[in-house]
């Protein structure tokens, strides 16, 4: 039998759930102040950001400040969530749906190499029945 959360950790996961739901919320106040912000120029800017994030990730790591790290981390996680929101408005997307083609896609990957498939192969798999999907659309 497989290892089962106990009581704490299973509290530990709410917890960090809960943060997560309350920094999406803070991104979607963010957003009803960007309709009027003269900087704002819609999924682009925080998409650009993350680049930029991702090279500040790159440039802390080998500096070993854990406390740098997880500030930039939280950087290209704010603007992902960010961009989402934008996209939502701009082309349509949902949140929901995007975290459940995630977890979708990814366990199917991690379970792939967990029983010694490998990932290029499901990857491959994946992008031929999406391009099914999209097709189908």
């Amino acid at each position: 039998m497989g290892d089962l959360p106990n009581g704490n950790q299973l509290i530990a996961v709410e917890n960090k759930m809960q943060d997560f739901d309350k920094l999406l919320d803070i991104a979607k106040r963010k957003s009803e102040f960007d309709k009027s912000n003269a900087w704002y120029s819609g999924a682009s800017t925080y998409l650009s950001e993350i680049k930029k994030e991702v090279d500040e990730v790159l440039d802390e790591l080998p500096k070993h400040r854990i406390g740098h790290l997880e500030d930039e981390l939280g950087d290209v996680l704010w603007d992902c969530l960010n961009a989402i929101l934008c996209l939502e408005k701009e082309a349509g997307v949902k949140m929901d749906s995007i975290v459940q083609r995630a977890c979708r896609k990814y366990e199917e990957r991690v379970s792939a190499i967990e029983n010694g498939i490998s990932w290029e192969d499901v990857k491959r798999k994946q992008k031929k029945k999406l391009e099914q999907e999209q097709a189908a659309q």
